[in-house]
């Protein structure tokens, strides 16, 4: 296989933000390109590349999937260590570090939730604040919860037996609520996708943009570290009261 096979679909260029304005084997200015023109040697993309503009999409939180996957596999394609099994090390790493590169923002913004924390990391310059305390709506009902398992992790197998029993039952609702609560905060969260998609893309300098922009940045980082924080303590519940479940500590303390 040649290495022009190699190319993006068509010979077409990308206007991506490369490691090097010069080719890395012949010098020859680069202005974009996946591949050198001169010498047709693979370029490593810059490590400062948002995953936005990796996968060439929008900063958007409504994302077209389809579109996602199609540019996600023809850049895998482009550059796929198995097409560089026999090339020099330098064409190797270059490979690798694209794919890696790749992989990550795919990842990252396949997921609805991953999307939106590296939007707010993007535009705000910090991760969500995750949460060491309950959301103030549920602090009361935290506090009786975690009451309630510390019981029931002291309670063995075979000791008041009906007490544990009534624990169990308890703590499998409280469960169930919690993951109401926690699909409540998701369409929230969806709700503010739309509002942040909405925005104006093309309006940098604008006060009142900025405003509404920070806003509902803010919004989403306020119900993301709520949602994280309820995960936990979902998934400690579900730790808890399995059938294999060994007493210990809460890791949500």
């Amino acid at each position: 296989m040649s290495e022009h096979t190699h190319q993006p679909e068509s010979g077409r260029t990308r206007d991506l933000p490369m490691a090097r304005s010069m080719c890395w084997h012949c010098q020859s200015e680069m202005t974009g390109e996946y591949f050198c023109g001169r010498c047709v040697k693979v370029q490593p993309l810059s490590k400062e590349l948002d995953y936005f503009t990796c996968l060439n999409l929008p900063r958007k939180l409504n994302l077209d999937e389809q579109a996602l996957e199609e540019t996600f596999y023809a850049l895998s394609r482009s550059f796929h260590p198995d097409y560089y099994a026999t090339k020099d090390e330098g064409e190797k790493a270059i490979s690798l570090g694209n794919t890696a590169l790749l992989n990550t923002a795919y990842r990252t913004l396949k997921d609805p939730v991953q999307r939106a924390e590296y939007l707010i990391r993007l535009e705000a310059g910090s991760a969500k604040d995750i949460r060491t305390s309950p959301p103030a709506d549920l602090f009361d009902e935290i506090l009786e919860l975690q009451e309630d398992l510390d019981e029931f992790r002291s309670l063995s197998a075979g000791e008041s037996d009906e007490r544990r029993q009534e624990l169990l039952e308890k703590l499998q609702a409280d469960r169930r609520t919690l993951e109401a609560r926690k699909a409540q905060m998701e369409d929230r969260l969806q709700e503010q996708f739309g509002r942040w998609d909405a925005l104006p893309t093309e309006a940098e300098g604008d006060a009142d943009v900025q405003t509404q922009k920070d806003a509902v940045l803010a919004g989403m980082q306020e119900i993301l570290s709520n949602r994280t924080y309820v995960k936990n303590i979902v998934n400690d519940l579900v730790a808890a009261t399995s059938p294999t479940a060994e007493p210990g500590r809460s890791a949500w303390h």
